[in-house]
């Protein structure tokens, strides 16, 4: 019986292994799993609670920290898929949601990266985006104009 069980385990994790990497169409699949219901097909987030990834996402790029962030937020951290899915869809995302707004140095998230950062989720995850955010203005990566009051703290729409 144990040698079954052996048997099983080693066929499962072959086949782990074995499995192709991400593609673009699976990191979107993940998002609309995964992410769609609350941030909406395009992105634009749901309600004021919930942040648009349009137009910001790439901006918290430029700022100390903001990599991170963008990795630790529970959504992210608390994830059921693996660090390389998650590298991937965020790589996705911030592609479809913010190209113009990503450095011009941008490397894109690689599962390695991800499983450094990922734990521990945040706690004050507003907090820390309303800091995160406090400096991209202070760098005027953002102008006046596109984000007012705490539109881009909340998320921008």
């Amino acid at each position: 019986m144990w040698a079954i069980k052996v048997m099983a385990a080693i066929a499962v994790l072959g086949a782990t292994l074995l499995a192709p990497p991400a593609t673009l169409a699976d990191a979107h699949e993940d998002y609309v799993l995964n992410c769609q219901g609350c941030h909406g097909a395009d992105g634009g987030g749901a309600s004021d609670a919930v942040p648009s990834f349009r137009g910001s996402l790439g901006r918290f790029l430029r700022v100390p920290g903001g990599r991170e962030y963008l990795v630790r937020v529970p959504g992210t951290s608390q994830s059921a898929l693996d660090d390389a899915r998650i590298a991937s869809l965020l790589n996705w995302m911030l592609h479809a949601f913010s190209a113009d707004d990503l450095p011009r140095d941008f490397t894109p998230y690689d599962e390695a990266e991800i499983a450094r950062v990922r734990r521990p989720p945040l706690i004050d995850v507003t907090g820390v985006r309303r800091r995160l955010v406090d400096q991209i203005r202070a760098l005027g990566a953002c102008a006046s104009s596109d984000y007012t009051s705490d539109t881009l703290a909340r998320g921008a729409r």
